[in-house]
């Protein structure tokens, strides 16, 4: 209760440092020119209150299994599109359930193939290797090519029409050697209304021409309506999936996997009072509270991490874990895990 009084009593934190969202391509690529430092060890004197509340706010972003087989098959569809051309090029599909981790993923594959094209051709100025788009609400064909428009910082006004500004976003991304096109929350597509449909044939038709591999995000795709009917098949023709499923907790292999994951985030931490192999010892609990689930796994540590900074513990236990409130999946998920278990 210490805990929560401390958090409740103080100033709230203020937010001129929350970086901005990357909507365009000049934050995105400073953002991936920005170096991820390696923050300072423990015992270093440089820390102090406010760093270490910022530090475990940020936290660090960990390679899991399903982000490692995403980019190696990303790898493997580049080479495969390499010579082939609009109507031969296969695309990914990056699917599985809310907060495990498709969105990060999306963003970890194009920080690595961004940089990996800029040590590849030094000096090309002008360059966008990658372009990110999000699935608006209510999408049409040209509120898609609009979002589009706005990353590769095309100018557009609401008097243009659907056809202008997809020809300028074809050939903007054409002119400066586009290679990746993200495409995320295509689960909002529905392809049996009207709007669903023309964007779904909008993303056929910027597959086609641009010269880039397309790469799809969204909630369990494969039961969506987005590969559904005819228009659905001919996406589902040239698209593979790669599931991010929650990690399990089952098989030795699934537990080596789930506590190296642990360990990893354990030696990131840093909390001066902290018993290392804390969250290991507590897999099978940690794994029961978030459900292998990557967002709710970082909330759960971070929160916990940030608790202690405040009340001045600087030290994670079991205790500290419980006393954070999950989201509600998380959390309903759980309880009917505990309901299951028999009695002793």
């Amino acid at each position: 209760m210490a805990a929560v009084t401390a958090v409740a009593s103080g100033d709230f934190p203020d937010d001129e440092i929350t970086p901005a969202p990357v909507t365009n391509s000049v934050l995105w690529q400073a953002d991936v020119s920005r170096p991820r430092m390696i923050a300072p060890p423990v015992d270093d004197p440089s820390w102090n209150k406010e760093k270490l509340l910022d530090y475990h706010s940020a936290f660090v972003t960990l390679k899991t299994p399903p982000m490692s087989q995403a980019l190696n098959e990303l790898r493997v569809t580049l080479l495969v599109n390499n010579r082939q051309r609009g109507t031969a090029r296969r695309g990914l599909i990056v699917s599985g359930p809310p907060g495990a981790g498709k969105s990060t993923t999306l963003a970890e594959i194009g920080r690595f193939f961004e940089r990996s094209e800029r040590r590849r051709t030094p000096g090309r100025e002008g360059s966008m290797p990658v372009a990110f788009a999000s699935i608006p609400p209510t999408c049409t064909p040209k509120s898609l090519v609009q979002v589009l428009a706005r990353f590769a910082c095309i100018p557009v006004h609401d008097r243009m029409t659907e056809n202008t500004i997809t020809n300028a976003v074809c050939h903007v991304l054409c002119e400066r050697r586009t290679r990746l096109v993200f495409i995320d929350d295509v689960h909002l597509l529905n392809t049996r209304t009207r709007p669903g449909a023309d964007t779904s044939d909008q993303v056929k038709t910027l597959a086609e021409r641009v010269p880039a591999t397309f790469v799809l995000a969204g909630v369990d795709v494969e039961n969506s309506p987005l590969l559904n009917g005819p228009r659905g098949a001919q996406l589902a023709a040239r698209c593979k999936i790669v599931r991010t499923p929650p990690l399990l907790n089952g098989t030795p292999a699934q537990k080596e996997v789930w506590r190296a994951l642990l360990g990893s985030m354990e030696t990131a931490l840093r909390l001066a009072r902290h018993r290392p192999g804390t969250l290991v010892r507590h897999a099978d609990y940690v794994h029961l509270r978030t459900g292998g689930v990557m967002s709710t796994l970082s909330l759960l540590v971070r929160e916990a991490a940030i608790r202690s900074i405040v009340d001045e513990s600087l030290t994670i236990t079991k205790k500290q874990l419980s006393q954070v409130v999950l989201d509600v999946q998380a959390t309903n998920a759980a309880r009917a895990i505990r309901k299951q278990r028999p009695r002793s």
